[in-house]
């Protein structure tokens, strides 16, 4: 069956362009690119992803965004809030019907980075945390202390946190990100939902299985093309991970909506599962119905 895309598709990873020519990203990671070509990249992976779609969008992202939530039939999409960037500002104090906010947390924060987590939360409506993983400097992986009070105030304030795993685009080590620290974090913190981004790889079959252990623990398929979603996913929402496994598209930071459209229909999974990976399992997880 082709997925039915009229059903309200919710986004669970859509990038609000800044202002051009910002580089925060590199302001971010530039303490641990040490490789040449990475200094001239636009996109912290520039070597994966060609003609970046965010590119199209510098005159006004916002309405460019959202002509393409509508053309796509993209009804609501989580988006990272930043005070400091004015798209994303306007969005959700214009919009709030179509995009959601998520917080973006680092745990070299310590005591503040939960202080800052609850008060996105608390005063500005925030559903979500957001971290990625290996892009924190200095790096922190996923199961060390100095994640702890942030695990706790997410299941204290009923949040999911959506944590990037497996190899990271950027050239930056991938060890923070392996997808068995989680093991670690939902036995410490079994209330915790977390949600993989980008894919788990090559670990997607450790994925699974940690899935399979963990009522919590859930997976997105950001900054993949449907093409390249691994089989062993495909495989596990067919079957026992209908609930387990959502949309998520790296638009337009990475991928456009049209390959990603254009790809899903050949994407194998059953007809019972299509609404739930393009929308009720990102709903249940974001609080969107009640």
């Amino acid at each position: 069956m082709s997925p039915p895309f009229d059903v309200g598709v919710v986004d669970l990873m859509v990038a609000l362009p800044p202002a051009p020519g910002d580089q925060t990203w590199r302001d971010q990671l530039g303490p641990q690119l040490k490789d040449r070509e990475s200094e001239g990249f636009e996109h912290p992976a520039s070597y994966l992803f060609r003609n970046l779609p965010a590119a199209r969008f510098a005159d006004d992202p916002l309405d460019a965004v959202l002509g393409e939530m509508d053309r796509f039939g993209v009804e609501r999409a989580l988006v990272g809030f930043d005070a400091a960037n004015d798209v994303a500002v306007r969005a959700m104090r214009d919009h709030t019907d179509r995009f959601v906010a998520a917080c973006e947390v680092n745990p070299n924060g310590g005591v503040a980075a939960t202080r800052t987590l609850r008060g996105a939360v608390e005063d500005l409506g925030v559903r979500a945390a957001t971290a990625f993983t290996a892009g924190a400097f200095p790096p922190v992986a996923l199961d060390e202390p100095a994640w702890f009070p942030l695990y706790a105030t997410c299941v204290e304030l009923g949040i999911p946190l959506f944590v990037t795993v497996g190899v990271p685009g950027p050239r930056v080590p991938a060890a923070p990100q392996r997808v068995e620290c989680l093991d670690r974090v939902c036995f410490e913190f079994p209330e915790l939902v977390v949600v993989m981004r980008h894919g788990g790889e090559p670990w997607a079959d450790l994925a699974v299985k940690l899935m399979l252990k963990w009522p919590g623990l859930h997976y997105s398929t950001s900054a993949f093309a449907p093409r390249y979603y691994p089989r062993v996913i495909i495989d596990y929402a067919n079957t026992r991970g209908a609930e387990k496994v959502c949309f998520a598209g790296y638009f337009p930071m990475g991928l456009s909506y049209e390959t990603i459209f254009d790809q899903l229909p050949q994407v194998p999974l059953r007809d019972h599962v299509w609404p739930k990976f393009l929308r009720e399992n990102a709903r249940r997880l974001l609080g969107l119905d009640g």
